[in-house]
């Protein structure tokens, strides 16, 4: 897909120095979405307009020595599920994200701030080629993904509040909307192998001068030859919240996270597996794309999910179910189909279905468009 950079160029008026690069670039989406599981959701339709405008500002420059200086933020405005507020926050504010800051020599990028994150910067993670790293225009929950945790906590189920077993991206990533993990990051390339180390600490404890919140450490390698890759990472996390089962059992979502996954084209046609771990639930994702003549793409992925059987058997109350029948609504399998069409121009045609484990489905049609 063609992707077309409206640049301008800052010189800086002191001898010696190099041309500071200010970049512009992005992209538009919106269309229709159909979601069963709203049918159990009050003020809210089945059927909606699903909607995205982000506009991006990259900046770098490069010393004399040719050590490279970037930074990058983003402006989002979002709708999602009949709610034109969705990326506002509740501060009502469609402003910049968290900046991120790097400076790169050779094969060599270290990034501070707002940074991408070990785990998410793993080929395989998504869905291979789409629009949305996802199915349809949004992703649709991204039920495709490997990796599926919770957002069960101690206080969430005090309150009644806690969130059910599936996808809750538990690990650091560029956040487009929020301030990110500001935390630092470090990436080597050579040849076909790539390596990355992350790491982030949060604020939140009650000792003065110290942070003392969740900190989490991530690697990721990746070796690519020709069409084909192979890549695996891993998460440890300290300081987490969590959970203690009905049947006694402790449950730390963020700690000891794996993924594993490979993946090649084969001319036409290309294929993926990819595998995630966590105190949660297994999860094995199954790809296959194929590329239908010159501007059509079409991806199924089918995911199984293998749920703890200490949350299955979780008698503990919320709102009003239990943990347990949280945890049965993943547990299981899920398919999804993606299909784009190139429209030329930076503008594609895509269409999504997702079948999901607790058989709710959703269907999404429209156009992206990037600048």
């Amino acid at each position: 897909m063609k992707k077309v950079l409206f640049a301008t160029t800052a010189l800086i008026a002191t001898a010696g120095m190099a041309a500071a690069d200010v970049r512009l670039s992005g992209y538009g989406r919106f269309g229709l979405d159909y979601n069963s599981a709203n049918e159990r959701v009050a003020g809210v339709s089945e059927t909606n307009i699903t909607s995205r405008l982000r506009l991006q500002v990259d900046m770098s420059t490069e010393s004399d020595g040719g050590i490279g200086f970037n930074a990058r933020v983003r402006m989002q405005s979002e709708s999602r599920d009949g709610n034109p507020g969705a990326s506002a926050g509740a501060g009502g504010d469609n402003g910049f994200n968290g900046a991120r800051f790097g400076v790169t020599y050779g094969g060599l990028a270290v990034n501070v701030g707002n940074i991408i994150g070990a785990v998410e910067n793993a080929p395989g993670l998504y869905v291979t080629g789409a629009r949305s790293a996802g199915t349809g225009i949004d992703g649709q929950g991204f039920h495709s993904l490997a990796i599926k945790s919770s957002s069960f906590t101690a206080a969430s189920i005090a309150a009644g509040t806690a969130g059910s077993v599936g996808t809750s991206f538990n690990w650091d990533a560029y956040s487009s909307d929020g301030m990110g993990a500001n935390g630092i990051e470090a990436m080597y390339s050579v040849g076909g192998f790539t390596g990355h180390v992350s790491y982030s600490q949060r604020n939140g404890g009650l000792v003065l001068g110290e942070a003392n919140g969740e900190q989490r450490t991530a690697v990721m390698v990746t070796y690519s030859f020709s069409d084909y890759y192979v890549t695996a990472a891993y998460q440890a996390a300290d300081n987490t919240a969590t959970y203690t089962t009905s049947g006694g059992v402790v449950i730390d979502a963020n700690d000891g996270l794996y993924f594993i996954a490979a993946g090649g084209d084969f001319g036409q046609f290309g294929a993926k597996i990819a595998y995630g771990s966590t105190d949660v639930a297994d999860s094995v994702t199954l790809e296959g794309n194929m590329d239908i003549g010159a501007a059509s793409n079409l991806v199924l992925w089918v995911n199984n999910t293998d749920v703890d059987a200490a949350l299955l058997a979780d008698t503990t109350a919320t709102g009003t179910t239990t943990v347990g029948a949280n945890a049965r609504a993943t547990d299981g399998t899920s398919f999804g189909i993606n299909y784009q069409y190139d429209l030329g121009g930076g503008a594609t045609f895509v269409a999504g279905y997702v079948d999901e484990a607790d058989n709710d489905n959703s269907f999404q049609a429209g156009v992206y468009f990037s600048f």
